[in-house]
């Protein structure tokens, strides 16, 4: 879980509101910064805290004894990266073809461990399979390979010099110390975003600390290397801190009433005031609650119950919800939404994004690779031609008219 943008919320609040999966937060590489004066002081003193936390003087001296602060985290949070989406794009960026393709292999895959995380908690193994898919590319190594830092020195940064939330980035490096202190893992082991998001799920160390499990009974909590304490973690999240509901959907697309209503009320009452599912379904709980929703005038309208909101306990941001609850549908095969957004063109196949990116990169655009994952490379990538090329607006999306484009050569 991303770290918080106000206290209220200390374990979830993502940094980004945009909902840019961990791969993407780290686009550009890390540069070398020496640390101003004044951090060595601040460690000898903020040694005592830990020590009085419990933390052993063998983990301080191993994680902490001679880190150096990551200075570049302080360039990531001022310049993070700018991209503005229409809903439409947002949503189909995130519920690409490539993850659903490989949703549906990771639910084969691990198909009785979504079975066990069902019983045990009644969270739908769609949510979790988008939840994994847009945080982690579903455990892809070459996302900690390629996009992962060393959480210590970034933590030993934020909470050594980032006065807007220091006392909440102090309390992660003590977390992220007891962690090492309980033999869970190793400061070498820990990897994550620049913010110290680790993981198949992108824990924060208070979530790791205090939510995860040991789903695999191995003895210690990991969000690395098997996905099953991870994700059996993420639906005890979702369960204890979103008050996910078992057994009901996070909601549907429906066909708008003819006049205005609101507020929340069930299924059943929302059937008899005119509002039916746009597939032309049944709702299968009429005594379940839920409450209307127009992300665009004009786009398609949803009915949301408690679990579109349990979602949006992740990550604060309603697109995000709706990515993620969208994504999971279509992994378990359902279809697009009906009703188009405004301004809106279909999401590019994988064979088509594939193709953008073969011809970006041969073009002089480098997108970071040709396997139909669209992060902040490509991104990037899109927008300098777009911005070279005159094709407005320059916003770094990559849909059907920059590939038009790109074929005819421009």
């Amino acid at each position: 879980m991303k770290p918080p943008d106000c206290v209220r919320h200390p374990t979830r609040r993502a940094l980004l509101q945009s909902g840019l999966g961990a791969a993407a937060l780290l686009a550009e590489p890390l540069a070398a910064f020496a640390a101003p004066a004044g951090f060595d002081a601040w460690r000898d003193g903020f040694r005592a805290r830990a020590l009085a936390a419990g933390i052993s003087d063998a983990t301080w001296n191993h994680a902490m004894g001679h880190v150096e602060p990551d200075m570049t985290v302080f360039k990531e949070i001022k310049n993070q990266p700018e991209f503005k989406e229409e809903t439409w794009q947002y949503v189909n960026r995130r519920v690409s073809d490539w993850r659903i393709i490989n949703g549906k292999v990771a639910l084969k895959n691990n198909a009785a461990l979504f079975e066990r995380i069902e019983r045990d908690f009644g969270v739908e193994r769609g949510t979790l399979l988008a939840l994994w898919g847009v945080e982690s590319a579903f455990g892809d190594p070459l996302v900690q390979q390629n996009h992962m830092r060393p959480v210590f020195p970034s933590l030993a940064a934020l909470a050594w010099n980032e006065p807007r939330r220091k006392a909440y980035w102090e309390a992660e490096l003590i977390n992220a110390l007891k962690i090492v202190d309980r033999g869970w893992s190793t400061p070498n082991e820990m990897q994550g975003s620049w913010a110290g998001a680790m993981g198949h799920t992108q824990w924060m160390p208070e979530v790791w600390l205090n939510v995860g499990i040991d789903y695999d009974r191995d003895g210690k909590i990991s969000p690395f290397g098997k996905p099953d304490d991870a994700l059996g973690s993420t639906a005890k999240f979702l369960v204890n801190r979103g008050h996910y509901h078992r057994g009901e959907h996070w909601g549907y697309e429906v066909r708008p009433p003819g006049g205005a209503v609101g507020g929340s009320r069930s299924y059943a009452a929302w059937s008899s005031a005119g509002v039916a599912r746009a597939d032309g379904e049944a709702f299968p709980q009429p005594n379940a609650t839920a409450q209307m929703w127009v992300p665009v005038p004009g786009g398609p309208t949803f009915l949301l119950g408690p679990n579109f909101y349990s979602v949006k306990s992740y990550n604060p941001a309603m697109n995000y919800a709706l990515a993620i609850c969208h994504l999971g549908d279509r992994i378990l095969g359902g279809g697009p939404f009906i009703q188009p957004f405004p301004g809106s063109e279909r999401a590019l196949t994988l064979a088509e994004v594939q193709e953008m990116q073969t011809r970006l990169t041969k073009a002089g655009f480098d997108t970071g690779g040709t396997d139909g994952r669209v992060g902040n490379d490509t991104m990037k990538a899109i927008r300098d031609y777009q911005m070279k090329t005159g094709l407005q607006p320059a916003d770094g999306y990559g849909g059907l008219k920059v590939l038009a484009r790109l074929r005819q050569g421009g």
